[in-house]
């Protein structure tokens, strides 16, 4: 079976790093099948379903290599946060311009 290893990043909707901190594996997504009579779209893999959390990336290695799966490893993007000042929101430089 081939899992996808990655560190999920936060969603647009999220100011904080919440559901950032852990490592998932995830199953590759299989294929689908349409059923004939009410024409849903199915799949006969229950593995899709599941989400596993590790907290290093280390453990979720280990625990693919145990189990015997294939994986691919996703390393997560750093972002850069620059600290400012509450105040600097409502500073200006000129009249009319912000600061960014």
């Amino acid at each position: 079976m081939q899992v996808r290893i990655y560190k999920p990043a936060k969603t647009a909707m999220q100011s904080g790093t919440g559901n950032t901190r852990e490592w998932v594996i995830e199953a590759e997504p299989s294929r689908k099948e349409i059923d004939p009579l009410m024409g849903w779209t199915s799949s006969r893999d229950t593995m899709n379903q599941v989400v596993l959390r590790f907290e290093t990336r280390e453990e979720a290695i280990a625990y693919a290599q145990k189990q015997g799966w294939m994986y691919s490893l996703a390393e997560p993007k750093t972002r850069a946060v620059r600290p400012r000042a509450y105040a600097d929101n409502f500073a200006f430089t000129r009249i009319g311009q912000w600061t960014h």
